[in-house]
C-alpha cells in the first residue's frame, strides 16, 4: 500500500492467510491470528449462544450467530470476532462473501494487539452502522462488558467478571457461565 493512498479490498486479499485484515477509515489494520486464550473465549461464547439463540435449544431462537463475519460498510471492512443478526431482519444468510447489513449484536474479544482499535475506531464505526449491542470480552482480565447504542453513543449497561453466571442483553433469556469462557469448563 502506498503512503497516503486509502486501503482497498485488494490489500486485504493480498495478505497471508494467517493474518486478519480490516479497513477502518481508509486505513489497513493487520492482526495476527488470535492467541489460544482469545480463541477459547470466542469459540466457547459462539457455541454457548448458538444453541439457545440460533437453534432454539433451551432458548428462544431467532438469531444467526456467526464467527468472524466480514462486514462492509461505507468503505470499511470490519471483522468482529462474533456477530448476530435477528432473523426478522435477515431471514437467510446471504450468498456473498461478506455482509452489508449491520449486525444487531457483536462481540470483540480483546487482545493486546487489537484492544486499542476495538475500543476506539471500531466502536465509532459500529455506532455509525447502527449496531445495537456490543460485548467486549477480555480473556486476560476475565471480563465481559455489555454496551448498548443509545442516541448514537455507547452506554455501558453492565460489566461482569470472573466466574459469575450472568444474563447480558440482548441474550438475557439464557444464563451465561463466564467461567466457561476462561476455562472451557466448570469443574463439578
Amino acid at each position: 500500500m502506498k503512503p497516503g493512498k486509502p486501503a482497498t479490498y485488494e490489500d486485504i486479499v493480498d495478505l497471508p492467510e494467517w493474518k486478519v485484515g480490516e479497513i477502518v477509515d481508509g486505513e489497513l489494520y493487520v492482526s495476527p491470528r488470535p492467541a489460544p486464550r482469545h480463541s477459547l473465549a470466542e469459540s466457547v461464547l459462539g457455541t454457548v449462544l448458538s444453541g439457545p439463540f440460533q437453534f432454539g435449544t433451551g432458548g428462544p431462537g431467532g438469531w444467526w450467530i456467526l464467527d468472524e463475519p466480514e462486514i462492509h460498510s461505507a468503505g470499511d471492512v470490519l471483522v468482529p470476532d462474533l456477530a448476530g443478526w435477528r432473523r426478522e431482519r435477515m431471514p437467510t444468510v446471504p450468498e456473498t462473501a461478506f455482509f452489508e447489513l449491520a449486525p444487531d449484536w457483536l462481540c470483540e474479544v480483546l487482545s493486546p494487539s487489537t484492544e486499542r482499535l476495538d475500543r476506539s475506531k471500531k466502536l465509532r464505526r459500529y455506532a455509525k452502522m447502527g449496531v445495537a449491542h456490543i460485548w467486549l470480552v477480555n480473556p486476560v482480565l476475565r471480563t465481559l462488558e455489555a454496551l448498548r447504542l443509545v442516541d448514537g453513543k455507547w452506554l455501558l449497561v453492565a460489566t461482569h467478571a470472573g466466574d459469575e453466571r450472568v444474563r447480558a442483553e440482548p441474550f438475557e433469556a439464557v444464563e451465561l457461565d463466564l467461567l466457561l469462557l476462561w476455562e472451557g469448563r466448570r469443574e463439578p
